[in-house]
C-alpha cells in the first residue's frame, strides 16, 4: 500500500508552559527525521483555555497556534484536527496522516517515521505506548509500573499522547467528541466499530508526565495515582518498594 503523502501533528495544551517547550523540541527532531520518507509535515497546537505562557512558547517555536471556541481536551483535539485538514486541503484524506500527542509529552525521533511505516503497511489507526517520566514517580510507583509492563510489547491501551490516525478514518468516525477526558478511547472504539485496521506498537513509545495531578480528574495521572499500585499488587511478581 502506498504511504501517506502528508502528515500533521496535533497537540492540545492547557497551561503547559513548563513542559511544552520540550514537547515541541522533540517533535521538531521527529519531523526532521521524517523528511527521509515525507516532505510535508505540519504541527498544530490547540490551546485549551490557557492563561500562562503556552501560546508565546508555541509561537516562538513556529508551530501553528489554534484557539478552540469550546473548552476541554476533546474540543481542543478536534480544533487541531480541523486546522490540520485546512492546512492540507489539497491532500486526499486517505493520503493524510495525523499524529496525536500531548503537550506534557516527549516523542522519540522515530515517532513519525514509524507511524508512516505502519500506515504504509495498511494501518488506519496506530495505538502507541507511553512511559511516565520516572522522575515524577515514587519508588513504589516505579516498581509497580515495571511489574505491569513488558518493554517491547504493545499492551493496546489507548493514549492520546501516542496515537496516529488516517484522516479519512478520523473524519468518518466523526472526530473527537467534545468531552473532558477519554476522547481518545472513544475515538478508537468508534474507528474499530467501523472496521478500521488498528495497529498497536511499542516501537516508538512516548514519554509523558508522571505528575500526580493531571489536567483532568482521571486520565493518565489518575491511573498512576489510584490504579497502578493496586494493579501491580494483584500480580504475584510485584514486590512493593518502601
Amino acid at each position: 500500500m502506498t504511504g501517506p503523502t502528508a502528515m500533521a501533528v496535533v497537540i492540545p495544551a492547557h497551561e503547559e508552559e513548563e513542559l511544552i517547550g520540550a514537547c515541541l523540541d522533540s517533535i521538531r527532531a521527529a519531523v526532521a527525521a521524517a523528511r527521509s520518507v515525507i516532505s510535508r509535515v505540519s504541527v498544530h497546537v490547540a490551546l485549551d483555555a490557557c492563561t500562562d505562557a503556552t501560546a508565546r512558547i508555541v509561537q516562538e517555536a513556529g508551530a501553528d497556534l489554534v484557539v478552540p471556541t469550546a473548552r476541554g481536551v476533546g474540543a481542543a483535539r478536534d480544533a487541531g484536527v480541523a486546522a490540520a485538514l485546512a492546512a492540507h486541503a489539497r491532500t486526499p484524506l486517505r493520503r493524510l496522516w495525523i499524529a496525536h500527542t500531548d503537550a506534557d509529552s516527549v516523542v522519540p525521533m522515530n515517532w513519525l517515521t514509524h507511524q508512516w511505516q505502519l500506515a504504509s503497511a495498511g494501518a488506519d489507526v496506530v495505538v502507541g505506548t507511553v512511559r511516565p517520566d520516572f522522575r515524577d514517580l515514587s519508588a513504589a510507583q516505579t516498581t509497580a509500573w515495571w511489574a505491569t509492563h513488558v518493554p517491547g510489547t504493545a499492551n493496546g491501551h489507548v493514549h492520546g499522547a501516542n496515537l496516529g490516525t488516517r484522516a479519512s478514518t478520523l473524519v468518518a468516525a466523526g472526530g473527537f467528541e467534545p468531552v473532558l477526558e477519554h476522547e481518545d478511547v472513544l475515538l478508537v472504539a468508534e474507528t474499530r466499530a467501523r472496521g478500521a485496521r488498528v495497529a498497536a506498537s511499542d516501537a516508538a513509545w512516548v514519554q509523558t508526565s508522571g505528575r500526580p495531578v493531571g489536567r483532568t480528574a482521571g486520565g493518565y495521572a489518575g491511573y498512576l495515582r489510584e490504579r497502578l499500585i493496586p494493579l501491580a499488587l494483584s500480580r504475584a511478581a510485584y514486590a512493593p518498594t518502601a
